[in-house]
């Protein structure tokens, strides 16, 4: 009921917009893109090595960091999104600190985002240093290919300030994907209320055949235009982004091929793909993860940005407002995630029980430093851009757009990732089994955090 509530209202909002143009409201815009190439060699571990994912066998895509940094209002702000799966911790905050220097803002304007492809890197320096320390032999990134990535994409993006345009507007579209999302909860023909429809699934008929539960189907595209000539477009969609994985073959998975197609669409606007809140939504319904159905996933989400584009209105680009909220989330502390268990846990023979347990105690140390997670907006008045942190649920993303129906509002998923899922109280009280591992933060405690951060942060009525 949310959604098409949601949908009806961002349709509205979008057809019936009037933005005033006096002259004295007009800013001098400037918006400068860069991108650099992040591609893990060959052996690097993927997905923190935290899962049977083997080490990277095969690149069968090259990976990239890409975003804008925008100019003309406080400061500048820089969105940056990385094919990475996840940024977390004190990664996260290299990548803000050091993007943050080069574009002449503070960290907390920086908005950086994963896609969120499982056969790529996630780093976490804290958790490897952690690892490295109890002398185990799991290994969760390469603290020195980390650091090349940081400052390649931040030479790239000193030199994008040197040839960054005036903007004058904002575009804002909404194209529907069909058959790509479906929710990981849904009820069996028996009415039992199931949780195991995963990215790969669509080959079982109770999960293909099961509605798509709760989505956001709407793929929403925010492009700043000089005049009449576009110059940039952030599209987002909320899916987690793989039609199949597990294989050690890096790649930008179905968004990263469709995001590809819209930039040989037209190469002189500069195309950023960023997934959406979508730690519950996979493409499970529609997937079976044969290699073959990557192409297909990636032509809907592709026919879904076209859609979007389609449908673009122009308006005026008069003004750029940036709140950030501080969110501070309670750590977990259940059986299996005590400080005792997850340093005995490094000592395990297991791999990826030694990944596991660093990046929780890496989490545990930040969450326990009381470090807050950033919940930033970027406000045009006309349109917000909203990132949430790590694994949210759509539920969040549903509820943005709630809290602004009259707005266009882009959320962004897999900010600052320490977290991990993030999800709505419901799915602890129904047993959400996939919150069982990739979870650190308390049962019952971030949808209070995250609501009323949302609240602030949009400045809801």
């Amino acid at each position: 009921m949310l959604c098409s509530i949601t949908r009806r209202a961002a349709l509205a909002a979008l057809a019936g917009l009037v933005t005033s143009t006096r002259a004295d409201e007009v800013k001098g815009f400037r918006l400068a893109t860069f991108s650099a190439e992040v591609t893990p060699p060959l052996g690097h571990p993927l997905l923190a090595g935290a899962t049977v994912t083997p080490n990277a066998k095969r690149i069968d895509d090259p990976l990239f960091a890409l975003g804008f940094v925008l100019s003309g209002g406080d400061r500048p702000v820089v969105v940056c999104s990385i094919d990475w799966c996840e940024v977390r911790n004190d990664a996260y905050d290299r990548w803000r600190d050091v993007l943050a220097r080069v574009a002449g803002t503070t960290r907390e304007r920086v908005l950086v985002t994963s896609i969120h492809q499982h056969d790529a890197p996630l780093p976490d320096l804290e958790a490897q240093r952690i690892l490295e320390s109890h002398k185990a032999k799991a290994k969760i990134f390469d603290l020195d290919f980390h650091e090349q990535c940081v400052q390649r994409t931040a030479r790239s993006l000193k030199d994008g300030l040197s040839k960054a345009r005036p903007v004058t507007h904002l575009g804002l579209g909404l194209g529907k994907v069909e058959k790509v999302a479906s929710n990981r909860r849904f009820r069996t023909k028996a009415g039992k209320l199931s949780f195991d429809r995963s990215s790969m699934s669509g080959g079982q008929a109770e999960q293909r055949d099961a509605g798509e539960g709760q989505i956001d189907p709407l793929l929403r595209t925010l492009s700043f235009w000089d005049g009449n000539r576009p110059v940039c477009a952030l599209h987002a969609y909320a899916v987690h982004p793989m039609s199949y994985w597990g294989t050690g073959f890096v790649t930008c998975d179905f968004p990263g091929l469709a995001r590809k197609r819209r930039q040989a669409d037209d190469p002189s606007v500069h195309q950023i793909y960023a997934s959406g809140a979508s730690g519950d939504v996979t493409a499970g319904k529609y997937n079976d993860g044969s290699p073959t159905n990557r192409a297909v996933l990636a032509d809907r989400v592709y026919q879904g940005m076209r859609a979007a584009w389609k449908a673009t209105r122009r308006v005026p680009l008069t003004k750029l407002e940036f709140r950030s909220v501080p969110m501070r989330f309670v750590p977990r502390d259940t059986a299996g995630f005590k400080i005792a268990e997850m340093t005995q846990a490094l000592s395990h023979a297991t791999p990826s029980k030694q990944c596991l347990a660093a990046l929780g105690l890496s989490a545990r140390k930040r969450f326990d430093a009381k470090q807050p997670v950033d919940l930033p907006v970027l406000d045009f008045g006309a349109a917000q851009v909203v990132l949430l942190p790590g694994e949210s649920y759509v539920h969040f993303q549903l509820l943005a757009q709630g809290l602004r129906p009259e707005s266009f509002v882009l959320t962004m998923g897999y900010g600052e990732s320490a977290a991990g899922y993030v999800a709505p109280d419901r799915a602890w009280e129904e047993n959400d089994g996939n919150l069982a591992l990739w979870c650190w933060n308390a049962p019952k405690t971030a949808e209070k955090v995250v609501t009323e951060a949302l609240r602030k942060a949009l400045k809801a009525k």
